[in-house]
């Protein structure tokens, strides 16, 4: 086709700019799988929150305690984390596009089935059955989403952290209108209602993914998850997204009861309460996924903040009994709309450090390594949605809302103080290590000897 470029008719300086022209054109392909994306974002947050302005208060109708009510929320999140694991390292075996429209499917059926779990008895029978079918939402969950992040790291490869902080929107819309819809479809239609009509918009959106998704052909890796888990760095930022899920998912078996017991707000209104932190974390995420991307030296210092002031939220959130501060309901909306921005800037910038960090130890670049990092990803985020709820729900049995959230609060700041101490020790390794590493200091000194002399 003799383009310009080949036939040398174009200065070489004009060659980068015809490159970054074509660069910020999305192709067909990329956008499809932005759709797509958006899609499971949406739907899987939209399905999970439906749950917490009722589900705690019909399953103590039913005979559960407020931890077994933290260990029905956990449990999804548990599986999550075994899941996760073992589909990041087979995720090249079983087929991106497979792994991700699999993982709808089951995730839209298991949602119908939960709610018919009101007609199941009373007592052992009914959490018995909350178990079984949280675990089976799990399992398709934690297929779709750790196969999206690898699509996405394949689709967007120099922009990983804009794209899916702007995919964020999606995820915070979900969890935006989950609450109420879910409160107002229970309120007027009973508890079938909501899970029934979101269940079937999930399983809608699968033929339609069919279509959209790529295809991808990888050869398995030979790295390991092992080889990952060990890198000093990834440790810390596990830790982080640990905590981060952790602080998250606290809230589901503990907010709705709080303000329902504290504010005397009927269940409608408790769905609105959670829009705070839903906002603030959609609308402030593409914002902190372009700074992540742009300065990637910017990343370390939003994780570390980010850490210290989500601690600082749930100090406040209850507040904390040490402060002897009154508990408003305008406070406890203001911590939530703080901490949907805290969340993002510690949660955002994890993915792409830890992606680069296995570059630079080594890693082959392809899908076996984005299933490895995905994988990881979504398993280390599903133990701290597991623990969260779990200590959450005891914490509150035991101590109460507010000392819980304060606990909880602590967590956070102990992981951005180790986090800014790792970061502390890396510069002063690098700096020590840096005259002996330098390029061309042996010639230097060679040609400075002699005209000392």
């Amino acid at each position: 086709m003799g383009s310009p470029e080949a036939t040398g008719e174009l200065p070489d300086n004009d060659i980068p700019q015809v490159a970054t022209e074509e660069s910020r054109r999305l192709s067909k392909e990329q956008i499809f799988i932005l759709i797509a994306t958006a899609s499971i974002n949406f739907s899987s947050m939209i399905c999970y929150s439906i749950l917490g302005p009722f589900f705690p208060v019909e399953a103590e109708k039913k005979g559960a305690s407020n931890t077994v009510v933290g260990l029905i929320f956990g449990c999804f999140a548990l599986f999550n984390f075994l899941t996760s694991l073992i589909m990041g390292k087979y995720l090249v075996q079983i087929g991106a596009k497979f792994m991700f429209v699999a993982g709808m499917f089951i995730s839209g059926v298991a949602t119908i089935l939960f709610g018919m779990l009101d007609r199941a008895p009373d007592g052992p029978t009914f959490i018995g059955l909350c178990f079984a079918v949280r675990a089976m939402d799990a399992i398709g969950f934690a297929a779709a989403i750790t196969a999206s992040f690898s699509i996405l790291a394949k689709a967007f490869p120099n922009n990983i952290a804009t794209v899916m902080g702007s995919l964020e929107i999606f995820t915070g819309l979900g969890l935006v209108l989950g609450p109420p819809l879910g409160g107002f479809l229970y309120q007027s239609f009973g508890y079938e209602v909501p899970f029934i009509v979101l269940g079937c918009l999930v399983l809608i959106l699968v033929p339609l993914n069919m279509f959209l998704l790529p295809k991808y052909d990888s050869t398995p890796g030979k790295d390991s998850f092992w080889k990952l888990v060990v890198l000093p760095k990834v440790i810390f930022l596990c830790l982080t997204m640990f905590t981060l899920s952790g602080c998250l998912s606290f809230l589901d078996p503990t907010m709705s009861l709080f303000v329902l017991k504290k504010f005397k707000l009927p269940a409608g209104y408790v769905g609105l309460v959670f829009l705070g932190l839903a906002l603030s974390y959609s609308l402030s995420s593409p914002l902190l996924g372009f700074l992540s991307d742009k300065f990637p030296y910017l990343r370390k210092w939003l994780m570390i903040f980010g850490g210290i002031l989500t601690a600082l939220c749930y100090f406040m959130l209850g507040p904390a009994p040490i402060l002897h501060i009154e508990s408003k309901l305008w406070l406890f909306v203001l911590m939530l709309v703080l901490m949907g921005f805290s969340l993002g800037m510690s949660g955002i910038p994890i993915f792409p450090e830890m992606l680069n960090h296995a570059y630079e130890n080594g890693f082959e670049e392809g899908l076996s390594l984005l299933g490895l990092v995905s994988g990881l990803f979504s398993a280390v985020w599903s133990l701290g949605s597991f623990v969260g709820p779990t200590l959450g729900g005891f914490l509150n049995d035991k101590l109460g809302f507010e000392w819980a959230a304060a606990i909880q609060g602590g967590f956070a700041l102990i992981s951005g103080l180790a986090l800014a101490i790792y970061y502390i020790y890396e510069a002063l390794h690098r700096r020590r290590s840096r005259p002996q590493n330098l390029p061309g200091t042996e010639e230097e000194r060679a040609h400075l000897l002699p005209s000392a002399t």
